[in-house]
């Protein structure tokens, strides 16, 4: 066939403008699949089976097996894809190759782990979901790909969804926590923000929904480990936020390392092809995770390498990350007869596609402006944003009297602040896991921070103790510091290594000596704050029994320290809602608030009920928990009717109360319980929440509606519908303390 120029395959692609919504998820748009096709009837095997292939550079390994990226694969035609390459003039180069040098001029996919931000971070996913702000997330997804496209990028593996009900796990951070709702309704926005309304712009970018599927469920919290549920709780709790991105019009989908009923998800066909693509009608494609098609041998499925490359692909795997599998076999499969070119064709179609909403084959050098790189870079918009969003983000979990008056906020005439541990003079560690291509000189620490706000007073910082190991030798100056001084800002916790992709932990007490140190401190008789940030909940039981203020930041980003600064001198009121359960030490583990009340449901005058003997069932801080430094009454719950049919709304009130010395905003939660159904159901299930903003003394009636939609759950045959019955209705601010009516469904 005669080589085609650039010109040519423009005139086979004339241009055309598309205005697509994150919404429409691949809504069949004719115009698009023509000339997609047109482009396919035109490609060789070879060419075919290179859009297929995701290979990355070494600049940012994120996974074992290392590779020298070789350019000449790019100019062969044999990539459709490369990620972890950086900067406008390295993907100018490479987008050049693939346009110039090959023989249908097909653009590349630039991806790149845009997980809460580029150069500026935000905070970790599970500090984000803490915020219990599902547009000011989407605002911070919008902003931080207006920054990644700005250095080229098109594509973020982002976001991660996964329900984690396991501490332990270290993806805890990248995710939105525990809950079904919550985590939905990020998912959405999330997808939203980084795709925006027009995919075709500079600054909108290609989402991928990960892990595919119930990778958040790993046997022991370990993870990459086997994955073994029901098909109702992979239904009911996994599945949910995955089909929210999808309904929000995600572009891709990445296939999960585990297993799942016997099969691992990269070689699912029930999942990938039956689930995703037929019955959800997803039009993106699925990308495998970092050479997880080479790993179905070690899952031992596929006998070697070309037979993993031929299950993947029949289940309904379009990409493959990393391993070269696809581009090594599928050829071979095809001429044995073992794979039907036709496959190959369909995953074809469904990578052009998103490249063409891209605007890619429009031009291909979209995404690739040095002016715009450095205007948008760290721009006082994403500054600013990270601000608010980290402020947001923190979580007080106790404050209690000390001398007659509250720990916190700090008192203005403050003469000596004692500040200690490994993470109060840091910027590495404020940014967490996955901080992508973070500029750390532009991190504020919490030593800089605090002394700018609080010019008179003498700050003496040491740092007493490391994240990890059994070293002491800090402990005797960081007692003489804090011998000096009126109070202790103590702040802990784990460093941006010890959570995250391969950081499970069987052990989720504040590392190393740390909790040891902070024993030692109280000993010399000063007021302590305890800031401890995470990845992950940590076992605080010890800090709840033994301290008066104790602040949860997760990992903030950026803007850590001017977040955390005016937390503690009152600036800002802290209004954070913790988006998974805390367990009182790791044998509670798994827990989570959404839990069946069992046949023999806890009765402390009962030993043989469920329950441990030596700790209670309840977790330190339950799912939505968090305080202010002013308080909230809730009351006069009201339900304008006591039964409702399947047509009728139901509007429930209560009255919010703002009763203490600060103004302040709470996160108003609405819980149901299902009291007999056909099928056991949770104690309580989150169904809507609002955020209200109260002065002092100030009180509002606050409405939530419910239909009989919102009642929905699958039944004795897996069928998703309401069944007629009580229910309870609870409103409050944590899952725990809460007040409770009751109505019938008809």
């Amino acid at each position: 066939m005669k080589k085609l120029g650039w010109s040519l395959l423009i005139f086979v692609f004339p241009i055309i403008t598309l205005c697509t919504c994150s919404s429409g998820n691949g809504a069949s748009n004719d115009e698009v699949d023509r000339k997609v096709d047109s482009l396919i009837s035109l490609m060789t095997l070879d060419e075919k089976i290179g859009q297929l292939t995701l290979y990355a550079n070494d600049l940012n390994p994120t996974g074992p097996q290392k590779t020298t990226f070789c350019e000449n694969e790019i100019s062969n035609g044999r990539v459709g894809g490369v990620f972890n390459v950086l900067g406008t003039d390295n993907v100018y180069r490479l987008q050049k190759q693939a346009v110039t040098n090959t023989r249908l001029r097909i653009p590349l996919l630039f991806g790149f782990d845009v997980i809460h931000g580029f150069r500026t971070i935000f905070p970790i996913p599970f500090a984000e979901a803490c915020t219990w702000d599902p547009e000011l997330i989407k605002k911070s997804a919008t902003l931080a790909a207006k920054e990644a496209t700005a250095w080229g990028l098109n594509w973020t593996f982002n976001p991660m969804v996964d329900i984690a009900r396991d501490p332990r796990w270290g993806r805890v951070s990248e995710g939105s926590g525990e809950d079904i709702f919550l985590a939905s309704l990020i998912a959405k926005a999330k997808v939203q923000g980084y795709q925006g309304d027009d995919l075709s712009a500079p600054y909108t970018m290609a989402a991928c929904v990960k892990h595919f599927a119930a990778y958040g469920a790993p046997i022991g919290g370990r993870d990459y480990n086997t994955v073994d549920i029901s098909e109702r709780t992979l239904s009911e709790v996994y599945l949910p936020p995955y089909k929210a991105a999808v309904d929000a019009g995600v572009l891709s989908v990445m296939s999960s390392f585990n297993e799942l009923d016997g099969m691992p998800c990269t070689a699912n066909k029930k999942l990938l092809s039956q689930l995703l693509k037929d019955e959800w009608g997803f039009k993106g494609f699925v990308v495998s995770d970092w050479t997880s098609v080479k790993e179905l041998t070690a899952h031992g499925i596929a006998k070697d390498e070309a037979h993993a490359a031929e299950l993947a692909l029949k289940a309904g795997l379009d990409m493959d990350m990393q391993s070269g599998i696809f581009s090594e076999n599928l050829k071979k499969l095809v001429s044995n007869n073992l794979v039907d070119e036709q496959q190959i064709d369909n995953a074809v179609k469904r990578i052009l596609r998103v490249k063409y909403l891209l605007g890619l084959f429009d031009n291909p050098y979209l995404y690739i402006d040095k002016k715009r790189q450095e205007e948008i870079t760290a721009s006082q918009e994403i500054m600013d944003l990270a601000l608010l969003e980290a402020k947001k983000s923190i979580v007080l979990l106790k404050n209690e009297n000390y001398s007659n008056s509250k720990l916190l906020p700090l008192k203005k005439n403050l003469r000596k602040i004692a500040l200690i541990g490994p993470l109060a003079s840091n910027r590495i560690n404020l940014l967490g896991s996955w901080h992508g291509h973070a500029d750390t000189s532009i991190v504020k620490t919490i030593l800089e921070s605090l002394s700018e706000k609080l010019p008179n007073t003498k700050i003496e910082y040491t740092q007493g103790a490391s994240f990890t190991g059994t070293d002491k030798s800090g402990f005797n100056k960081a007692i003489q510091t804090v011998q000096k001084s009126e109070i202790v800002i103590c702040v802990i916790g784990e460093n941006n290594a010890l959570s995250g992709e391969a950081a499970s932990r069987s052990n989720i007490d504040i590392p190393g000596v740390q909790l040891d140190l902070l024993k030692e401190l109280i000993k010399t008789g000063k007021p302590i704050v305890t800031i401890v940030m995470a990845g992950r909940p940590l076992i605080l039981d010890w800090l709840e029994e033994n301290l008066p203020a104790i602040i949860f930041t997760g990992q903030l980003g950026t803007r850590s320290g001017d977040a955390i600064s005016a937390v503690l001198t009152g600036e800002y009121n802290p209004s954070g809602k913790l988006a998974m359960s805390f367990p009182r030490n790791v044998g509670q583990v798994p827990i989570f608030y959404n839990h069946k009340n069992t046949g023999r449901p806890f009765d402390a005058k009962d030993r043989y009920t469920s329950k441990y003997i030596d700790v209670s069932n309840e977790p330190l801080y339950p799912f939505g928990y968090g305080l202010s430094y002013t308080t909230f009454n809730y009351s006069d719950l009201v339900l304008d009717k006591q039964t409702i049919s399947s047509t009728d709304t139901l509007k429930i009130t209560f009255t919010l109360k703002n009763t203490g010395n600060f103004d302040g905003e709470e996160t108003c939660q609405l819980y149901i319980r299902d009291m007999v159904a056909s099928v056991t159901r949770p104690v309580k299930e989150l169904k809507a929440f609002k955020k209200v903003y109260l002065k002092k003394g100030e009180q509002v009636i606050i409405s939530f509606t419910l239909t009989a939609n919102d009642l929905k759950f699958f039944n004795e045959d897996m069928i998703y519908q309401y069944e007629p019955g009580e229910f309870a209705v609870f409103v409050g601010g944590n899952s725990r303390d809460l007040i409770e009516e009751k109505f019938e469904l008809l």
